[in-house]
């Protein structure tokens, strides 16, 4: 177990602690000169089946605040310390506010030097003791008075015996999550090199493990370490842990990282976060107010957006995005300290819902649905209404932040699947993804009802129409089921409606044999429909109802209505703009006109179907390639349904 201490400066933490322990935690020779706490300081005594009682002594001067809600997050136990004769003081005060706003739920107090003081001032002090805790986090815990001084004082045993006696009964911290560690402190140690010391919050390391150090994305190796001061080949959560780390510089680490599994954490510069202000802090906190954040053992200072009001008064709670100048990472559920602009008072603190929230279309309608959801998920209803308000499904990797566990081990629901592969997997409800199912064949069906000559539409221009916000791996086994069920019909690149396919009788091959030449010969200036049907004397509509049907065999491509091209044609006029890409950064149609010998309007027109097709895409004046466009017209087998290619040279379902 843990224990925290907090307390006014110079009410005797630190006396107390060495009077606990035998240990001084006082290591810094200003402190031993100025008589005053000004680092954090560590103790660790055995108490017996290998159990270890270990201290974490905190300053309690009002400017280094931030040290002492350093070393509280993570502690199991809060040992709060008050001086007999001055009483309860402002950072008594604060230190309790603190360790409520950071969730600690157990702990102790101990009045101290009352060797100092009378009867009559003991008996004023318990009873202004009392009534600071009364409805505080502390309210009801056992006071204990304490002449930390003398080595045989009662007080100080029975407060020992009773933190032993609180560490039998505390249940062992879950350690079958992902390792995560807050750093604390980092030295050099002549003969070893980098040691990082912090509280474990979750999981459990072993030596020669690789871990990450975040925000800033930096591996490094577990040479060896030590768990509640006792050298050990593995550390578990909840137990303070001093790593010997290799393949980092001793600068590129430092109090506020934390140092964890690399599935776990992503650095972000935001934070939606459900915000709560301590009751009598006016004058509360106002919509863009600059506030210090105290996440972990960082201190950053951050801009704070308030989702659901126009500020927030004091007493009052409610949900923001803080918006920091540096980049930060946190987990949903972590807890968080709120002082104001210039650092002097603690105002309130907060819970963690979303550590990579969206920029923009923060306060839409399905986004404060989603930070409910995420609310339900921190406060213990599983997961179910995460995937609820996700209809287009949750990355595995967030769930996997969301939870602290590896995927292997995330519960889902019943009526949940899983889809993707890799490192691309979703998880969404059952009836969300029949939604998605139908919703793309509507998008078929419409599509051709609005373009009954096209063969139909490549997979990720179908996706841009119906889902331009789903994920490619959720997009690409949806078409593959949907192929699969013989919903969709899959002829290369092109996807169709079973009963859109085009089928040719041998009058209509005869015909075809006779205008595709003709098509051909004319390369980027084909003959219209009705100087094909002079020529071959056949009616304008049975002509063009069959190359309507080459069309949606990918032997010939329509333009503009009633002109068509030949594949071989397209595939020219297509490198003819991949090569202005190339050269000029795109095809802009003055360009295009002068590289093909077309006029101006053909040459737009040409363009234009590119866009339409997928091939290239407007960016103002000029048209420049899709990373994932379709080059149909690569043909290497007659007919052109298996060898349509695509210009990545991915498979069809990569699109």
């Amino acid at each position: 177990m843990i224990v925290g201490t907090a307390g006014h400066i110079d009410h005797g933490k630190t006396t107390l602690v060495r009077a606990l322990s035998g240990v001084d935690t006082d290591r810094l020779a200003e402190e031993k000169a100025r008589g005053m706490t000004i680092e954090l300081g560590y103790a660790y005594v055995p108490i017996g089946d290998g159990r270890v009682l270990g201290f974490v002594d905190v300053p309690g001067h009002e400017r280094l605040v931030r040290t002492m809600v350093a070393g509280a997050c993570g502690i199991d136990f809060a040992l709060l310390v008050v001086a007999a004769d001055d009483g309860v003081m402002p950072q008594t005060v604060e230190h309790l506010a603190i360790l409520g706003l950071l969730g600690v739920e157990r702990g102790a107090v101990a009045l101290t030097k009352i060797d100092r003081v009378d009867d009559a001032r003991r008996r004023n002090a318990e009873a202004a003791l009392g009534a600071a805790l009364t409805g505080s986090v502390l309210d009801g815990a056992p006071v204990f008075a304490v002449n930390a001084t003398r080595a045989d004082d009662p007080g100080t045993g029975a407060l020992r015996r009773h933190l032993e006696e609180a560490a039998a009964r505390r249940p062992s911290r879950r350690d079958d999550g992902l390792f995560r560690m807050a750093v604390d402190r980092v030295f050099t140690l002549a003969g070893r090199g980098t040691i990082v010391t912090g509280t474990v919050f979750s999981g459990r390391v072993e030596v020669g493990e690789t871990m990450t150090v975040m925000p800033a994305g930096r591996p490094l190796r577990v040479r060896s370490l030590h768990a509640q001061n006792r050298a050990a080949r593995r550390g578990h959560a909840g137990e303070r842990c001093a790593l010997n780390v290799v393949g980092i510089e001793r600068q590129q680490i430092a109090r506020g990282d934390w140092i964890g599994d690399p599935r776990l954490l992503v650095s972000s510069e935001r934070l939606d976060v459900r915000l709560r202000l301590l009751p009598g802090g006016e004058p509360g906190l106002a919509q863009g107010a600059r506030i210090h954040v105290h996440l972990g053992t960082a201190h950053r200072v951050a801009r704070a957006d308030i989702l659901d009001a126009n500020g927030l008064a004091p007493g009052g709670t409610a949900r923001a995005q803080l918006v920091f100048d540096a980049p930060i990472a946190a987990l949903p559920g972590d807890r968080l300290i709120v002082r104001d602009a210039r650092a002097e008072h603690t105002i309130g603190g907060g819970i963690v819902l979303d550590p990579t929230p969206p920029r923009r279309k923060r306060r839409a309608p399905a986004r404060m649905r989603r930070l409910d959801a995420l609310e339900r998920l921190v406060a213990g209803d599983g997961i179910r209404s995460v995937l609820a308000e996700a209809p287009h499904g949750t990355a595995l990797a967030e769930l996997v932040r969301a939870t602290g566990l590896p995927e292997e081990r995330i519960e889902l629901p019943p009526d949940a699947l899983v889809v993707g592969a890799g490192r691309d997997r979703f998880a969404l409800l059952e009836a969300d993804w029949r939604a998605l199912r139908e919703r793309a064949l509507e998008a078929l069906r419409a599509f051709h009802a609005a373009a009954p000559d096209e063969p139909g539409p490549d997979p990720a221009r179908l996706r841009r129409i119906a889902f331009p916000e789903l994920e490619p791996a959720v997009w690409n086994t949806l078409v593959d089921e949907l192929v699969r069920d013989a919903e969709i019909a899959r002829h290369g690149v092109w996807l169709a409606a079973p009963e859109h396919e085009a089928t040719l009788s041998d009058a209509d091959e005869a015909l075809a044999a006779r205008l595709e030449p003709l098509i051909a010969a004319g390369r980027f200036d084909p003959p219209w429909v009705r100087d094909l049907a002079a020529r071959l004397n056949e009616p304008e509509q049975r002509v063009r109802d069959v190359l309507r049907k080459l069309v949606r065999r990918g032997r010939v491509w329509q333009v503009v209505p009633d002109l068509f091209y030949h594949s071989r044609s397209v595939g020219e006029l297509a490198e003819i703009v991949a090569r202005l890409e190339r050269n000029d950064g795109g095809a802009a149609a003055a360009r295009y006109r002068d590289a093909t010998g077309l006029g101006r309007k053909r040459a737009i027109q040409i363009l234009e179907f590119f866009d339409r097709i997928g091939y290239t895409r407007r960016v103002r004046d000029v048209h420049v390639l899709r990373k994932t466009a379709p080059e149909p017209w690569k043909v290497d087998a007659p007919g052109g349904a298996a060898g349509l290619q695509t210009r990545a040279g991915a498979s069809d379902a990569s699109l």
